[in-house]
């Protein structure tokens, strides 16, 4: 367990969970918890044990975005110097972390919250959770890669609705959209989240992060440049000593005993 101020670190045999953990003001963002949260995804990448990562929020909430209070008084603040500084290196460094990260929704994403989430490569979500871009209520635009995700996830139609309108999506009405992936009772939400960690947690890491990339690639990239990419990725996951122990399984009839290499 890594000590921060603002967020729990906890890694447990290959899962590591990462909390946020400001539960009175319903985990939303100061300045101390998106550098702690940087820091964190920094430490877990260098980590090579750890093979999934479950981000969650403490209490009631996921995240509801920017806490407005703690920047009530700042005069002429910049708001892009705090995306620069922030939110940005948060949200790419989620994107390259070569391990998947699973959401565990618990309750509402609203902002940069939403943003987040969105961000994940894999959304288990409560029966009770939700997810809402706030940013029109307060005179802004969507950030933190929502203006990215959003219009992929649901289309251009519904991501400007969502956008302009500040409509609050609940958790089965985003699985209908293909927002999150999983929608269990709030009971069930612990139990199904683990048994996706432990699947990732022992399945063909270096493979998963390729894909990861291929995956990222594929938004801006054309067939052509796809296939060329895929090859490439292909050679090497190829090499990977899970491919060998997947064929020698295969051929074998047994289970494979990935180790992420």
């Amino acid at each position: 367990m890594s000590t921060y101020e603002t967020i729990l670190l906890d890694i447990q045999v290959g899962i590591a969970t990462l909390t946020l953990n400001r539960p009175d003001v319903f985990n939303a963002f100061n300045e101390q918890q998106s550098f702690d949260v940087i820091d964190a995804l920094k430490k877990i990448e260098k980590n090579k044990s750890i093979r999934v990562l479950i981000l969650t929020g403490a209490g009631k909430a996921f995240c509801s975005g920017q806490d407005l209070k703690s920047i009530a008084g700042a005069k002429n603040r910049s708001l892009s110097d705090s995306l620069y500084k922030r939110y940005n290196p948060m949200i790419r460094a989620m994107r390259n972390l070569p391990i998947p990260i699973i959401c565990k929704l618990n309750g509402v994403a609203a902002g940069a919250g939403c943003s987040m989430a969105l961000a994940s490569d894999f959304i288990v979500a409560s029966e009770q959770a939700s997810l809402i871009e706030v940013f029109i209520n307060v005179g802004l635009v969507l950030d933190s890669g929502s203006s990215y995700f959003l219009p992929r996830l649901v289309g251009s139609a519904r991501a400007f609705e969502l956008s302009t309108m500040g409509s609050k999506v609940a958790a089965k009405q985003a699985l209908e959209w293909g927002m999150v992936n999983r929608v269990v009772a709030p009971e069930k939400l612990d139990e199904e989240t683990m048994n996706i960690a432990l699947y990732y947690a022992k399945a063909p890491t270096k493979a998963i992060a390729l894909m990861k990339k291929m995956l990222n690639k594929s938004f801006n990239s054309d067939l052509d440049a796809m296939l060329e990419y895929e090859a490439y990725c292909q050679e090497i996951a190829g090499r990977s000593d899970d491919y060998k122990e997947g064929v020698a399984a295969f051929n074998e009839k047994r289970k494979p005993e990935f180790k992420g290499n």
